[in-house]
């Protein structure tokens, strides 16, 4: 019995000697790796020009204006007919710029005072070929005035005094032109056939009568005994003038800068000049000019 016993503990040791398996661990939850998408690859979260349609660059066609390189006279403006070629059409005046002010305003032949060049001229165009704008010319710059009439004393006297007003303005010009470009170097010194002195050897020249209010005769005297001193400054006075086209002639309205306060007898300017025109043209050439100061042909 105790022998029984004895081998019961036995065994009973043994199984509590025995290592008791390892349970098993908890399983361990590995999840699948997935691609999370950054923020704003969402097509609905991403910003597209706030939703705007892609647009495309479209190199504009700009069609060539036929009137840009087309040009029309005083008074005419440029349009397209039904053929898309250029037209010269006289110039509504109203379509004229307002003017700043009365040093604007011009007189015509007509007597009677414009807003500005640009309504005379539109006004001469829509009466071309009318007797009326036949004879219309701009006569002088500024509002018209009262010009008294021009004697036949001092018709005489007028080429003589406007021959040494011109000589004098170029003298001016010259003594004022280190910097301001008024005349040109060949002006200044190179003379030639038709001018022997030009204003460098007129200036220096110690026998030139000085700027004052001479006789006619004493005018006169001057003229004879240096000629050669006068011839330049007529011609170059109608260089300054003849602008309008550049072509050789005068015009009426090119004379216009003449008939100013500055001018020396300036209400004997239009009865001078008219009687300059001996083909009665309507033109003063250089020739016409010239002969009407008294300058001979060379």
């Amino acid at each position: 019995m105790r022998a029984w016993i004895f081998f019961l503990l036995c065994l009973a040791g043994k199984a509590l000697a025995a290592p008791q398996e390892a349970l098993p661990d908890e399983t361990e939850v590995i999840e699948d790796p997935t691609t999370e998408e950054p923020v704003g690859a969402n097509p609905v979260q991403v910003e597209v020009g706030e939703f705007e349609e892609p647009t495309e660059d479209v190199e504009e066609i700009v069609a060539e204006n036929p009137c840009q390189n087309h040009h029309c006279k005083h008074g005419k403006v440029c349009e397209v007919d039904d053929n898309n070629s250029p037209m010269c059409v006289c110039q509504d005046p109203s379509s004229c710029p307002a003017t700043a002010g009365v040093f604007e305003k011009v007189c015509g032949t007509d007597n009677k005072t414009y807003d500005s060049s640009c309504h005379f001229f539109a006004t001469k165009c829509t009466l071309e070929g009318t007797k009326k704008g036949h004879k219309l010319h701009l006569d002088y710059i500024g509002p018209c005035k009262f010009i008294p009439a021009c004697l036949d004393t001092e018709l005489t006297e007028f080429p003589l005094r406007m021959r040494d007003w011109l000589k004098n303005v170029l003298i001016t010009l010259y003594e004022r032109d280190e910097d301001n470009n008024l005349l040109t170097e060949k002006q200044k010194l190179k003379a030639s056939r038709s001018s022997p002195w030009q204003v460098k050897k007129i200036h220096e020249n110690e026998k030139r009568l000085e700027a004052g209010d001479h006789t006619v005769e004493l005018l006169a005297r001057d003229f004879e005994k240096n000629y050669n001193m006068y011839i330049f400054p007529v011609h170059w006075q109608f260089g300054q003038l003849d602008q309008h086209p550049i072509d050789g002639y005068l015009s009426h309205t090119e004379l216009a800068p003449l008939r100013a306060p500055l001018i020396p007898m300036e209400h004997c300017t239009t009865r001078f000049f008219e009687a300059c025109d001996l083909d009665n043209d309507k033109y003063i050439a250089l020739e016409e000019w010239a002969s009407c100061f008294g300058i001979k042909e060379r």
